[in-house]
């Protein structure tokens, strides 16, 4: 129950700066991160590009609800300011999946309900874990597959920034 998959996004101030702080933010338990994507709004369409990355992280202190608490400890140390539903934000720190772990409680939804639409989080997932499966959904590769070649291109690898 203390390895998780963690979806991370930005797109108001020092983008990069923020997906740092995340990592930073959560020291020894992260085991692996994936390369900077720099991604077009989703949802709401009118805001900047986001910088989106997605980090494992393994700490068998911590459940699926210290996963939540440590995200959103993370967003509040950004200035996340929940305004609007798919607006701009400084960061988004999702919980995506736990292993082991589902949940249909309203305040964590495991696996995070909007992962089998999401480029900008089973690209960089499936890079950083070439076997992944979502609970419920199947093999990453396949999600990725079956999304539309438009939304896939939207998301463009930033190998130039690093975290």
């Amino acid at each position: 129950m203390s390895r998780a998959v963690l979806s991370l996004g930005s797109n108001l101030g020092d983008r990069l700066g923020r997906l740092r702080s995340v990592v930073t933010g959560l020291g020894e338990a992260v085991v692996r991160v994936s390369t900077v994507y720099e991604t077009k709004p989703w949802g709401v369409e009118d805001q900047p590009d986001f910088l989106n990355a997605v980090c494992i992280v393994d700490d068998p202190a911590r459940d699926h609800w210290a996963w939540l608490r440590a995200g959103q400890a993370l967003e509040q140390a950004a200035g996340r300011v929940r305004e609007l539903r798919w607006g701009p934000r400084t960061l988004d720190v999702d919980v995506v999946t736990v292993d082991g772990v589902r949940s249909a409680d309203p305040e964590l939804l495991l696996p995070h309900p909007g992962t089998p639409e999401r480029a900008s989080v089973l690209i960089p997932w499936l890079e950083i874990d070439p076997d992944a499966t979502l609970p419920g959904h199947g093999p990453v590769r396949d999600l990725l597959a079956a999304l539309p070649e438009a939304d896939r291109a939207g998301v463009r690898p930033r190998r130039d920034l690093a975290l």
